[in-house]
């Protein structure tokens, strides 16, 4: 199960390797990073990016060499695709989110339907 929303650090626009790309003209990398955390939530791939889904989220190759770049490393390099850096400390996993999901259920029948599966009184 996917998100239906990322988290966005509003100060994303003053970190040091979004300003390199920026002034580097690599508008279409920032573009590429944006779109790749937004597919990635939706699809419930907890911060990986396959290979497959680069013309989704607006990414050539080249985007992926500037993305993952040793001085920029907003993305690393692994088999099939690459992981948004940092993923995991800003956006719930999908084990969380089905766990949420879960609970949300339970307490949803109980207020129904009682603790016994009757309707409470």
């Amino acid at each position: 199960m996917g998100l239906q929303w990322v988290r966005m650090d509003t100060s994303w626009p003053q970190n040091p390797k979004f300003l390199q790309l920026a002034s580097d003209g690599k508008w279409r990398a920032i573009v590429a990073y944006w779109a790749a955390l937004a597919y990635s939530g939706a699809q419930g791939l907890d911060g990986f990016v396959p290979n497959y889904a680069l013309p989704t989220v607006h990414a050539i190759k080249r985007n992926t060499d500037e993305l993952a770049a040793p001085a920029i490393r907003l993305w690393v390099p692994g088999e099939g695709g690459w992981q948004i850096n940092g993923y995991d400390e800003f956006q719930p996993s999908s084990d969380e989110i089905a766990e949420r999901s879960r609970r949300a259920r339970e307490a949803a029948l109980i207020r129904h339907h009682g603790k016994n599966g009757s309707r409470p009184p």
